[in-house]
């Protein structure tokens, strides 16, 4: 939330966290304003190195226009805006096990280095904080 204020965006924070939104950003427009829902995930440099783009386990309830995750990697050192109807189409949903149903997206890769690269397959998202503004 703290990059979405220093972004100049108007940040909504709610109370809880059960219909999935951490936080509703206004966007003022030529119409008068517009709210975006707002999921935020984020990996610590405390996770293991090769898990420092690996966002597993994620529900989406109900997906729709004006709903975005912001994905958030301490090791790799960037953000994904992603919309929600996004999500579907570029990640893998579990078919077996206890996240049967559930979706995981790896958006940053381990090199030989060692460093935390992002997926280019991701780069239409990485830290394109526009897309809050046009509400794709």
């Amino acid at each position: 939330m703290g990059e979405l204020l220093r972004r100049g965006f108007d940040v909504y924070m709610t109370l809880v966290d059960d219909q999935q939104i951490d936080c509703i950003v206004r966007i003022d427009g030529p119409k008068g304003p517009s709210y975006r829902d707002v999921q935020i995930k984020a990996r610590s440099n405390d996770c293991k190195p090769k898990q420092g783009g690996v966002f597993a386990a994620l529900e989406i309830r109900n997906p729709r226009r004006g709903f975005f995750f912001i994905f958030y990697s301490e090791r790799a050192q960037h953000y994904w805006i992603i919309p929600s109807l996004d999500i579907p189409k570029l990640a893998y949903r579990n078919k077996s096990g206890k996240n049967k149903g559930k979706f995981r997206l790896q958006l940053a890769t381990l090199n030989s280095k060692g460093d935390l690269r992002p997926r280019p397959r991701f780069t239409a998202y990485e830290d394109n904080f526009d897309l809050l503004k046009t509400g794709r």
